[in-house]
């Protein structure tokens, strides 16, 4: 099955999904898919924004409603977690804006501010406006370097050919996550 017949199959509900579980590189991918012309560009940046929103909406209820709950306690635990909490005191509304453009924050961060006392009301009306601005951002990166980006990874026609560009992406994504949690531990 190639990525052609998944996007046409599925296609926005896809999107959507992956936006709000991946983050990133699905938002990129989608732009790539816009640039191809599978789908329309303000199509895929609307299910890439309402992925990433409805996603931190619920991380943020479940800090919310089930700080008890082992997901959340999991989650707590986590160096970033606590991070999170002391980036958020210093500038609240900025960092409920801007967690999810720093790698590694993005499902830990509003798990975090749900344990604040920051109203629900403002996290959603920052989290529309701040998922927005990531969708369009990360979809026009896509979109407007598409040529490149199919010239680096091939038109991944084949299973073969998806299985090794996910697996590129997250050889990738590992890096980054190492090298961006050993930055943080030296601060």
């Amino acid at each position: 099955m190639t990525i052609e017949t998944l996007i046409g199959q599925y296609g926005l509900p896809a999107i959507f999904l992956a936006a709000g579980l991946e983050g990133e590189t699905a938002a990129v991918l989608a732009g790539v898919i816009a640039h191809a012309g599978t789908l329309p560009f303000w199509q895929v940046a609307v299910a890439v924004a309402l992925g990433s929103f409805t996603a931190d909406q619920i991380f943020f209820l479940c800090g919310r409603f089930f700080r008890e709950a082992a997901f959340v306690r999991r989650i707590s635990a986590k160096p970033f977690f606590a991070r999170s909490l002391t980036e958020f005191e210093k500038r609240p509304v900025l960092f409920t804006f801007g967690f999810r453009f720093v790698y590694g924050f993005r499902t830990v961060s509003p798990i975090a501010i749900g344990t604040t006392r920051l109203p629900a009301l403002r996290f959603l009306v920052i989290n529309v406006f701040a998922a927005a601005t990531w969708a369009l951002l990360f979809v026009s990166a896509g979109y407007w370097f598409g040529n490149g980006i199919e010239a680096l990874f091939g038109r991944l026609k084949s299973e073969h050919g998806l299985l090794i560009g996910l697996a590129g992406a997250a050889v990738i994504g590992l890096g980054l996550a190492v090298w961006t949690r050993r930055r943080w531990r030296t601060r």
